[in-house]
């Protein structure tokens, strides 16, 4: 008889993957639920990017392998996007890597620092996939606190008391997901300090700095950090390409060549159609595009979001910044799901608990801006029609 690898053992079936096999099922049953859960992006790229893509794929010569350290062209895209946004010069042909998502850069920069048994600091709560990643590759998972009354930053004292010995890399991750805490220059500076007073390897996932975020950061603003650090980003939320699978990973020469040993023995490279039309989106796509397409649309809909969490009488902090809205339920809820279960099966709205992303998420909802308005608007009305039956 066949057994699975124990690693199987270690995990579960991603937290979304599992219930929105559920959500179907009341869908196909007439349920017609809105989904305010899951982080993607409801609007398209721009016009250039899918006229750039569409373009390529006509072309009979673009169609072959791709190199894995990534087109020219999307490099030097991607040197430019660091550059516009962040004022972070980076060498194009040694500092970036392009990734197919950033999942893959979770996996392939773990695999490239880490041995089995070495530690790994993650966020409690912070991104599922760290800690699922972590568990199948072998590592040993060391949470550290994120508290609200901390404005969900590192607490650093904690940490120094901490045996660090054996800690190999430090995942962080700001803007914040789930919480929305702010990027903080201080933060960032402490953080490269940190890393290079015990050396760890420092990873920062910064998917949402250019969402309802007035001041976008990057790690890489501090002296320093590229010599010690690592950092994400991605063009799933700012472009609203999340299909695309269209990311990158930035540090020293050194750093990306040991990424690059993994990841070119996993991958081929992206089609060449997708590179040249994320390049296209880098190229031409202006912090005016961005604000008509992402921001206004987002802050509009934030206002909504914000209504549905006071109409649960959960509390929030009006300054987090992203895709999301991050709220601590009231005292009388045993747990979460019991909110949680009670708007899918009595408002058929479908809000993510705050206990996938740790411990220190399980009095917390998480209400994703990724739904069109009138969809918000009708889950509103919705919980109040709910909490009016109470």
């Amino acid at each position: 008889m066949i057994e699975p690898a124990r690693r199987i053992n270690e995990i579960q079936e991603y937290y979304f993957s599992r219930k929105l096999k559920e959500v179907a099922r009341l869908n196909a049953e007439g349920q017609d639920i809105v989904s305010l859960a899951i982080g993607s992006p409801d609007m398209p790229p721009s016009q250039q990017t899918i006229d750039k893509l569409c373009e390529v794929a006509q072309r009979p010569d673009a169609h072959g392998y791709q190199p894995s350290v990534g087109i020219p062209e999307i490099r030097q895209a991607m040197a430019g996007f660091y550059k516009k946004w962040y004022d972070v010069d980076l060498d194009w042909q040694s500092e970036i890597l392009p990734l197919m998502g950033s999942k893959e850069g979770i996996l392939h920069t773990t695999l490239a620092f880490c041995n089995p048994g070495d530690e790994v600091l993650i966020p409690d709560p912070g991104y599922p996939t760290y800690t699922a990643l972590n568990k199948i590759l072998g590592t040993r998972i060391v949470n550290y606190t994120l508290r609200e009354d901390n404005g969900w930053q590192p607490d650093f004292d904690a940490l120094e008391q901490m045996d660090l010995m054996r800690v190999k890399v430090m995942w962080t991750n700001y803007p914040n997901m789930p919480t929305g805490g702010v990027a903080r220059r201080e933060t960032f500076e402490r953080l490269v300090r940190f890393a290079q007073e015990h050396s760890i390897v420092v990873i920062n996932d910064n998917p949402y700095s250019l969402i309802l975020n007035d001041h976008p950061l990057s790690l890489m603003q501090v002296d320093g950090a590229k010599d010690c650090c690592v950092e994400l980003n991605s063009m799933s939320k700012s472009f609203n390409m999340p299909g695309w699978r269209m990311a990158m990973v930035v540090s020293n020469p050194t750093y990306i060549s040991w990424i690059l040993k993994i990841k070119s023995n996993v991958d081929n490279g992206c089609f060449r159609g997708i590179q040249l039309a994320a390049a296209e989106a880098f190229n031409t796509n202006t912090p005016e595009w961005h604000h008509e397409f992402n921001v206004e649309v987002y802050r509009r809909r934030r206002v909504i979001a914000e209504e549905i969490m006071k109409s649960l009488n959960c509390t929030f902090d009006p300054n987090q910044t992203g895709m999301f809205l991050w709220g601590r339920i009231p005292d009388r809820y045993i747990d979460v799901e019991e909110l949680t279960e009670r708007l899918l099966h009595e408002a058929r709205v479908f809000i993510t608990p705050g206990f996938i992303f740790g411990r220190n998420g399980r009095r917390y909802i998480r209400i994703s801006l990724c739904a069109k308005d009138e969809k918000m608007k009708e889950a509103l009305r919705r919980i109040n029609a709910m909490m009016a039956s109470n």
